[in-house]
């Protein structure tokens, strides 16, 4: 039986493409939303069973007070945090705030179902490979982990950076040009080096690579 969900990230483009992938799973979405604020009180007006809620900074003070929101009001709604590869810090924070489970961004459409299910059910949901990385940080806290999304905004031009924003935020080509002020063959020409640079086939493989490395807040907002 589906379960009826809402799917809340700051980058539309994720949160649709997710949404989309589950109800042809049978899911019953019940909004798939993007907003800046105010995702605690869109969540608990909609009371759906399980909630995937979107977070670009983990480690960071306050990430979590959604959560802590949501939980205070509507405790039956299991949350699922979505979000980059997180520290052992991330992961101990989303389970004090009283999210049910985390899932990265980039995770298979199987594995975010899998995580739904056992939310819905109860269960805690963390893929056992970010509980083993979590553990290694631990046991090895002087390692220092590569700075992926630094290496991946460095390769990025100004102006590739600013194709990088608008795919994320769901433009199309011709938006891209229109908001760049280049010609449509242009905005398809920086797209396809964009791609290239981050070594991936499509945008939304584009977009959950920058949300997941943490290129995108690292990059700022558009001009």
């Amino acid at each position: 039986m589906g379960v009826r969900l809402m799917v809340v990230d700051d980058h539309r483009l994720l949160a649709e493409a997710l949404a989309s992938a589950l109800k042809l799973r049978g899911h019953r979405v019940l909004a798939a939303a993007a907003p800046a604020a105010g995702a605690a009180e869109l969540v608990i007006a909609r009371a759906p069973e399980v909630c995937l809620l979107g977070t670009a900074a983990p480690a960071e003070a306050g990430a979590f007070d959604p959560v802590v929101r949501i939980k205070s009001e509507r405790p039956q709604i299991a949350v699922l945090v979505l979000g980059p590869v997180p520290s052992p810090r991330g992961i101990a924070a989303a389970f004090a705030a009283g999210a049910s489970g985390y899932v990265r961004h980039d995770e298979r459409i199987e594995g975010v179902e899998r995580a739904i299910i056992k939310a819905r059910a109860g269960e805690a949901a963390v893929a056992p490979q970010l509980l083993q990385g979590a553990f290694a940080d631990l046991l090895n806290p002087a390692a220092q982990p590569d700075d992926e999304g630094q290496r991946l905004l460095e390769a990025l031009t100004p102006r590739e950076v600013e194709v990088l924003l608008r795919v994320a935020d769901g433009e199309d080509t011709r938006l891209i040009a229109a908001g760049m002020h280049i010609a449509p063959s242009t905005a398809r020409t920086h797209v396809q080096r964009v791609l290239m640079k981050l070594g991936v086939g499509s945008r939304l493989e584009a977009a959950a690579l920058a949300a997941r490395t943490g290129l995108l807040d690292r990059a700022g907002p558009l001009p």
